[in-house]
């Protein structure tokens, strides 16, 4: 019987295994090949394991490998430092006879992280471990919208980005960045927990609405701190490009707060400066 890690383990190496191509690792294609990726024989050749040992690992039977053997898939697969900390902790988990009883409470924003959200003059949003929106500050509301309008279990920024209604035609350049931006976030929220019920109620709803969302997330990509940069297209007051970072709270797994900046003295600022002056000039609550 497989459990719920030993499961999430087998996906992402099969994911893996078929990114790679014969000639990335200098093997030779041959003939008509039916995957495009690496076979499992192959890449339990070049990992120096057997093939029903590495068939077993993807399928998630019970096996629990050791150190060497993922140090050798991670090798053979190339994995960069943040997908082999993936791995491992997949791979240790997998190992234990029953996960431990989860503890989980309810996420809470400490009030000193509330007040600090209040007194920031650039946008931020504080975001649960399944990227539930639970507070932002006046700056972001101006920049991202009003959330007061939604149910709370919809305020969440995977359900929120798949959101026809919102995005519209999806013609912003770097959305396709940012939803694997957001998807890596979550993978690495489900390999701590594969059976919480946020994760599966969210991903659950995107895998049967959103055929782009499925092709996304069997990409098995995972992130564990993210910034990037974002163009964001508002009407008021033209194109702005901020960068945005993601800042740990305490708690361990805690919340993050992502955090957006301009350039100082560049247009982009002043862009956002007269974007959260005019929402607060209409805002009931500004």
């Amino acid at each position: 019987m497989s459990g719920p890690f030993a499961r999430e383990l087998g996906d992402f190496l099969r994911a893996r295994r078929s990114r790679l191509r014969p000639h990335d690792v200098g093997l030779e294609p041959g003939g008509r090949r039916k995957v495009t990726g690496l076979r499992r024989e192959e890449l339990a050749l070049l990992a120096g394991l057997s093939t029903d040992y590495y068939q077993r690992m993807e399928q998630g039977r019970e096996v629990r490998p050791s150190d060497d053997v993922l140090d050798a898939l991670a090798g053979a697969l190339g994995l960069d430092g943040e997908e082999r900390r993936h791995l491992f902790a997949l791979a240790r988990a997998a190992r234990r006879p029953a996960p431990p009883p989860a503890h989980r409470e309810p996420e809470r924003v400490p009030d000193s992280t509330r007040r600090l959200l209040r007194v920031m003059d650039t946008p931020a949003v504080v975001l649960g471990r399944h990227l539930d929106l639970l507070d932002w500050n006046p700056m972001a509301e101006a920049l991202l919208g009003d959330p007061h309008g939604y149910p709370p279990e919809r305020l969440n920024m995977l359900l929120l980005l798949f959101d026809d209604t919102l995005t519209g035609a999806r013609t912003c350049p770097d959305w396709q960045r940012q939803a694997l931006d957001y998807i890596g976030m979550m993978r690495a929220a489900v390999a701590t927990d594969p059976t919480h019920p946020r994760a599966t109620a969210v991903v659950g709803e995107l895998s049967i609405r959103s055929a782009e969302f499925r092709r996304l997330w069997a990409r098995h990509d995972v992130r564990e701190s993210v910034s990037g940069t974002k163009t964001f297209r508002v009407p008021e007051v033209g194109d702005i490009v901020l960068d945005w970072d993601t800042y740990p709270l305490p708690g361990n797994p805690g919340p993050v707060m992502l955090v957006y900046t301009a350039e100082p003295d560049s247009p982009d600022a002043d862009r956002l400066r007269l974007l959260a002056s005019l929402h607060a000039t209409r805002s009931p609550r500004g």
